[in-house]
């Protein structure tokens, strides 16, 4: 079981919030870098067996690159392996990108983005879905990853309405737990109390039946599973779809930069609440859907954020393409 104080003590760079916002200071963009562009159209979908699976953009941060970036390597070494693979060495973009998978009758979101609080590079799911053909009133199921502002954020808006009316939202219990906490929400240093108060903001008022806690590694939905991978946050929670024999693996912030984090896995990333849990759980899920050769995809991965994991070196390659 992962220790109370390492998720209090180790969780300020992941969680720390600009005054008065509700906006992680990470997922800001930065002046003075450059607008990334956003993709257009904002959606890319694919056939999964009978279901289907569809990759929908909220929005992309530049954020500068720094020394706090990578919390175990140097940061020309990070620098580096970037430019070897042709990508900018003095800055990250941070793609952010929910997924709808439609199956067995269900059309289910996977994340929510930044919704009204992001930037004007942000909160363009709801305008993407509608351009897909799926809009939010027809969204019945909302599965959350973990509670980070950028994947809970498009829940509710500015006004506290919520952005599914219809949906039934379900949180991993671990997940839950820790953030609605109120000891530990007391204890926690002043700049991760904002991602406390937004998860307050964001759940609490909602009705019991809307509400819905899952176990780790229970079936959420027919063909949709969850599995635990704790070290990111206390409960973060991936999804597996499977349908005729084929497979899709969510894989939330499993990593935020495959280009760094998929080749080194053992690279610790300023985000992750206990980097020795998500180092291990990265390695063992890496390689899982590298031996099943599942399709994957990742919240924070270069958009359509589809593709397959192979084995490179002492790492693994992140393989874009559906």
């Amino acid at each position: 079981m992962l220790k109370r104080r390492q998720f209090l003590g180790a969780g300020l760079g992941a969680c720390a919030y600009a005054a008065g916002s509700f906006v992680p200071v990470w997922a800001q963009n930065a002046p003075n870098l450059g607008t990334p562009a956003l993709p257009s159209p904002g959606f890319r979908r694919t056939k999964l067996g009978d279901a289907e699976v569809i990759a929908v953009i909220d929005g992309i941060a530049r954020r500068p690159l720094g020394e706090e970036f990578v919390k175990n390597a140097p940061l020309a070494e990070v620098r580096a392996l970037l430019s070897a693979q042709g990508l900018p060495t003095d800055y990250i973009d941070v793609p952010f990108t929910p997924f709808v998978v439609i199956v067995g009758g269900h059309k289910v979101l996977i994340d929510t983005g930044l919704g009204d609080f992001g930037g004007p590079n942000a909160g363009k799911l709801l305008e993407n879905l509608r351009a897909a053909g799926v809009p939010a009133s027809d969204i019945d199921t909302v599965l959350i990853s973990h509670f980070h502002g950028d994947h809970i954020n498009g829940l509710r808006n500015k006004a506290g309405e919520l952005a599914f009316p219809k949906a039934k939202v379900m949180v991993p219990a671990a997940e839950y737990a820790f953030w609605m906490d109120d000891a530990r929400m007391a204890a926690a240093p002043a700049g991760q109390k904002g991602a406390f108060e937004n998860a307050r903001r964001t759940f609490n008022g909602m009705a019991p039946d809307m509400l819905v806690q899952f176990a780790a590694g229970s079936e959420v939905l027919p063909g949709v599973r969850s599995v635990a991978a704790y070290g990111h946050t206390p409960g973060h929670t991936l999804f597996e779809v499977a349908s005729a024999g084929q497979n899709f693996f969510y894989l939330a912030d499993l990593t935020n930069v495959p280009a760094l984090f998929a080749r080194n896995p053992d690279w610790a990333v300023t985000f992750d609440m206990d980097a020795e849990a998500a180092r291990k759980v990265r390695r063992e899920v890496f390689a899982r859907v590298t031996a099943s050769k599942a399709l994957v995809g990742g919240f924070h991965f270069p958009f359509p954020a589809f593709g397959k994991v192979a084995a490179s070196g002492n790492g693994f390659a992140f393989e874009p393409g559906m």
